[in-house]
């Protein structure tokens, strides 16, 4: 996880700097400063302590959650459990954040991430609920009209989907037989999961998207995962939380409902 530091706002008057009061350059923190802030930042605890501690007394999730996840990965599972949750907690609220930039969780004021990937060490809370991986999926037209293929080394001979951030010249792909970087030619190329598979959908080749976003169209028959033996691989997802003397109820709560519910989806993902 990358560390996540707040925005530090610090008293009038605390800072020593050699370029005089119209710059910002070469600033540091007089010891006076330091202490103000120590002690100010000792305050914030005790209250959010105080807070959280009232509010675990009071026992029914309630209040506002703030959540992040990627895009592709919140749209696809977490409408269904914030409508279980909502109706299972009528006090509480929910906000859902979906952006592929890693948000900084304590100056954001967002409560809980959802992770998808290795994570740095950070003085936040990780809990790892299942992982996801990609795999090559492509519609029945095409593969009637271009064959199937039945070893990776054949992709180079097919119209291959190219998902930008995993590579446009080669697609790292494993098995219990060992691991290839497959070269993959095509003339389409994409920064975006949705319209990727749409253009797999409308038969224009074979693309490499994560299995839990080409769930519902291959259950609905419009994409066939091909090479099943073959996937990338394994990319963990975490739930990441700021480190907190009392977990409130509302995070506990949606924390264990959720869960369940991801690592259900994720086993029901393996196609």
């Amino acid at each position: 996880m990358v560390a996540e530091a707040p925005i530090l706002a610090l008293p009038h008057g605390s800072f020593n700097s050699s370029e005089g009061p119209s710059t910002t350059r070469k600033l540091s923190i007089t010891p006076e400063g330091q202490a103000y802030f120590k002690r100010c930042m000792q305050g914030l605890e005790e209250i959010k302590a105080a807070e959280s501690e009232m509010a675990s007394i009071q026992g029914e999730p309630q209040g506002l959650l703030r959540i992040t996840a990627p895009t592709e990965l919140g749209s696809s599972i977490l409408p269904t459990i914030v409508s279980d949750f909502t109706k299972k907690y009528p006090k509480a609220r929910v906000e859902i954040i979906l952006t592929d930039r890693r948000v900084d969780l304590l100056s954001e004021n967002v409560d809980l991430a959802i992770r998808a990937g290795d994570l740095k060490d950070s003085t936040l809370i990780a809990k790892r609920v299942g992982a996801v991986y990609f795999a090559p999926f492509a519609s029945p037209k095409y593969l009637k009209q271009h064959g199937t293929p039945s070893h990776p080394r054949e992709l180079r001979s097919h119209m291959c989907l190219q998902f930008t951030p995993v590579g446009v010249d080669e697609w790292k792909m494993t098995s219990s037989k060992g691991s290839l970087n497959v070269p993959v030619p095509g003339r389409i190329m994409m920064n975006d999961m949705a319209a990727l598979k749409r253009m797999a959908v409308l038969d224009n080749g074979i693309t490499f998207l994560p299995t839990f976003f080409c769930y519902a169209e291959v259950k609905n028959k419009q994409l066939i995962r091909i090479l099943p033996e073959w996937r990338s691989n394994l990319s963990p997802v975490h739930f990441v939380y700021p480190a907190q003397r009392f977990v409130t109820p509302k995070l506990s709560a949606f924390i264990a409902m959720a869960g369940e519910c991801i690592k259900k989806s994720f086993d029901d993902f393996e196609i």
